[in-house]
């Protein structure tokens, strides 16, 4: 209740606030931080006298805590108890209260007692009102009101601190400066104003100082969690990622729902390797984690991995997968991992893009195998073998495994078939290691489970999930027959392997108009009709399962899209995380873009991610695109790069001459190959997330279909399509390019984009992701 009060308070939610504390101190009466906050809103509402016994109390539970003092001492110098204050000062100093606090506090205090201090406020109900406009969107007139109050009452920091907010709203920036440092000298021991003059400092890029006032509202306040965020967002801007990650996670711990520190803190962690362990960050890892829609798993699973790997227990089983020993005591091993709360989570959301860590579960999981009978069906045991089969499905079963083991998997799928046809249930052990090894609902006798607590989780991914996507398939409808070689050949590879698996999905914390997404991205627009359409309508070319689909409907503001694929399969993955979600505004349908001129509509805005480098000829699908498109209207395409995926290439040359074929089992012992391999073009592809699952391993070097294209290519194409370049849509690569040009129109030349690709090969070893503009 603590949190969720502190949360109001720092939002700007007073009222709530007040509740919460109050609700607080009827069950424990000198808790100390309810009590102190609930004194820093009576002294904003201009009622010292009744903030004053709530100060104290607090300073009374807890001595040692400086601000407790600062607000009690600065209290009683404000109500004039000039005694009191003093005798407080003498203890202050006694417990924590620093030497240059004790000056400034009787400073204050001999100018209070001079009369030099004795500064007239604003009526309770007009302050009261001016809040009320701001909390209700009514800025206009919390603006006339806060200068009135300013001009009738220039010496009380109130009207001050409300100007600086709604100046900074509107980007009046020198104005908002100079209204926070006013509202600063006015009232230096209000730590929300410290942290709005931060703000506008570190908007004004004037970071030092900016800095320095966060750290000071930190000082005055240390449950300020909107002031570690702003410090993060500030030590992110000076590139200082660790600094940035540590002071997210400070705001986290003050308040666990904070939203935006969640969200920087998952960009922060993409890619990031850890040499140090840190147990408060893996405890918000998971709990972020427990959210779907915070971070997309993948993103963040190296920076994860890297931090799992300074736990002890994780130490001593690799330590006893490399000598042998892993299987002499397989028990205590998967209920000591059990008791790692990230490890199980990512194990459940992710597959895992680490050699070390596929090699144990592939050990322990034919341990399991092998010694079924003699494994305690313990809870800390479940726990981990649902977690291991469910990394697995997520993987597709990437896993190789040996001839010892499908002769087990066959005897015991038998036990367990002979217990179903005897209406006796299984062991959730020997269900959960079925299922560590083929999706449960590929079981012939799937039917026949009675779904429990101990196999819930795997029950329902392996078997609900599918079954309820297999049903939304009839409700899904078709453009046209597909009837185009290459698309029918694509079709049949996704109707397999709905491509990808995903669980969580990383989405916006707000959406955004199309003209306040093309600032945010930099976007180089000509005209501006497209900036003012209110209600998108949206077409996505090859959603797949749904992950860019949803995206771009939780981006846009009052968006209509519609997304469409040729996979049946896929569509429905996408159709059920869609309605789990609670998205109302994506309809999907099958169909083959080649085929979209049938739909006979135009759309504002056109979407195809990793679609049209699969196709025969990518320019046609391209055109139909582009027909689909309104004059004006903007595009982002994804396209492999020939420069990018030069290893890719080679591999996929090396796979078409060994004419091993494209099956489950054909990848597998190829990937073992790989894993084995000292060559470099070996080693380069270990370090892509898509090598460890097994549709993505297919889509990225067994795919039946493939382009690559550089930039001058794509030049070549846009200027051919009637399309203007706009620019980049990963804002991290469009960052770094600046670094080297500086000129703002350089963003927008792809001569120098070549220049840098060519310079830097790997920057789009993912993909090309770009937005263009229909011009003719």
């Amino acid at each position: 209740m603590l949190q969720q009060g502190v949360a109001a308070h720092n939002a700007g939610n007073p009222k709530e606030a007040e509740r919460l504390y109050r609700a607080i101190l009827q069950v424990q009466p000198t808790h100390p931080d309810a009590n102190h906050n609930l004194g820093l809103i009576e002294v904003s509402m201009n009622r010292s006298g009744v903030a004053l016994p709530l100060f104290k109390s607090a300073v009374s539970a807890k001595p040692n805590i400086e601000q407790f003092w600062l607000s009690y001492i600065e209290t009683l110098i404000t109500e004039r108890q000039f005694e009191n204050a003093k005798r407080a000062l003498k203890k202050g100093k006694r417990n924590s209260l620093a030497k240059e606090r004790i000056k400034a506090l009787k400073q204050k205090l001999a100018s209070v007692k001079a009369g030099n201090n004795l500064i007239q406020a604003p009526v309770q109900a007009d302050q009261q009102k001016m809040v009320d406009h701001y909390q209700n969107g009514r800025y206009e007139d919390a603006e006339r009101l806060a200068l009135s109050i300013t001009q009738k009452f220039p010496e009380h920091q109130v009207g001050w601190k409300m100007l600086g907010v709604l100046f900074g709203q509107k980007g009046r920036k020198a104005e908002a400066l100079v209204a926070n440092e006013k509202a600063v000298e006015l009232s230096p021991q209000d730590a929300e104003v410290l942290c709005n003059l931060g703000n506008i400092l570190q908007e004004l890029d004037r970071l030092e100082e900016a800095e320095k006032s966060y750290k000071q509202a930190i000082a005055l306040k240390p449950d300020y969690a909107g002031a570690y965020y702003n410090l993060g967002n500030l030590l992110k801007k000076k590139n200082d990622v660790g600094g940035a990650i540590d002071s997210y996670v400070k705001a986290i711990k003050v308040e666990p729902g904070h939203p935006k520190a969640y969200a920087n803190l998952g960009i922060d962690l993409r890619e990031l390797i850890f040499w140090r362990p840190n147990p408060d960050l893996q405890e918000i890892i998971t709990s972020m984690l427990d959210s779907k829609n915070y971070v997309r798993p993948q993103d963040i699973s190296t920076a994860a991995i890297s931090l799992l790997k300074f736990e002890p227990t994780l130490k001593a089983v690799t330590e006893m997968h490399l000598t042998g020993e892993l299987r002499l005591s397989l028990s205590n091993i998967i209920s000591d991992l059990s008791h790692i709360p990230l490890l199980l989570k990512l194990m459940s959301v992710s597959p895992l893009a680490d050699l070390e860590l596929e090699a144990i579960f592939t050990d322990i999981r034919s341990g399991l195998l092998s010694s079924l009978s003699e494994i305690t069906g313990s809870s800390e045991a479940l726990r981990f073998q649902s977690a291991l089969a469910l990394q697995c499905f997520t993987n597709e079963y990437v896993y190789v495994q040996t001839d010892i083991e499908a002769k087990a998997l066959e005897t015991l799928e038998a036990v367990v078939k002979q217990s179903l046809l005897k209406g006796e249930q299984p062991s959730p052990q020997a269900i959960l290691c079925l299922a560590a090894y083929k999706a449960l609902h590929e079981y012939e006798w799937c039917d026949l489970l009675a779904m429990d607590a101990d196999i819930e989780d795997v029950f329902t991914r392996q078997v609900i999930e599918t079954k309820k996507e297999t049903q939304l398939k009839s409700d899904i409808p078709v453009l046209h027959e597909i009837t185009d070689k290459v698309s029918s050949k694509v079709r049949e590879q996704y109707e397999k392997n709905p491509y990808p698996r995903w669980v969580n999905l990383g989405l916006p914390l707000k959406s955004f108009s199309v003209s306040e997404l093309a600032k945010d991205l930099e976007l180089s627009i000509l005209g501006f009709k497209i900036n003012d359409v209110e209600n998108p309508n949206i077409l996505i070319g090859g959603c797949g399962t749904g992950q860019q689909s949803i995206d771009t409907a939780a981006t846009f503001k009052n968006s209509r899209v519609l997304a469409v694929d040729l996979s049946l399969a896929s569509l429905a993955y996408a159709k059920r995380q869609t309605q789990e979600l609670g998205f109302r505004n994506i309809e999907y349908m099958q169909a083959d873009i080649l085929d979209l001129g049938k739909l006979e509509r135009q759309f504002d805005i056109v979407e195809s991610g990793g679609v049209l480098h699969h196709m025969d000829n990518p320019m046609v699908g391209w055109k139909v695109l582009t027909d689909c498109l309104k004059p004006g209207g903007l595009m982002k395409i994804g396209l492999y790069s020939e420069l990018a995926r030069q290893g890719i290439k080679k591999m996929r040359e090396e796979i078409n001459l060994s004419g091993i074929g494209s099956s489950d089992d054909a990848m597998r012992v190829f990937r073992t190959k790989v894993i084995d391999s000292d060559e470099d073009s070996h080693k380069s592809i270990l370090k892509l997330g898509d090598f460890y699952s097994l549709s993505e391993l297919r889509d990225l070097l067994f795919h039946v279909q493939e382009h690559r294209f550089t930039l001058p290519q794509i030049q070549s194409c846009l200027s051919d399509l009637g399309l203007k370049f706009s620019g980049f849509d990963k804002k991290t690569i469009v960052e770094s390019f600046k670094l080297t040009n500086s000129n703002p129109d350089d963003l927008y030349d792809l001569d120098k984009w070549n220049a840098y690709e060519k310079a830097n090969p790997s920057t789009f070893i993912g993909m090309y992701q770009f937005w263009c503009q229909k011009v003719a």
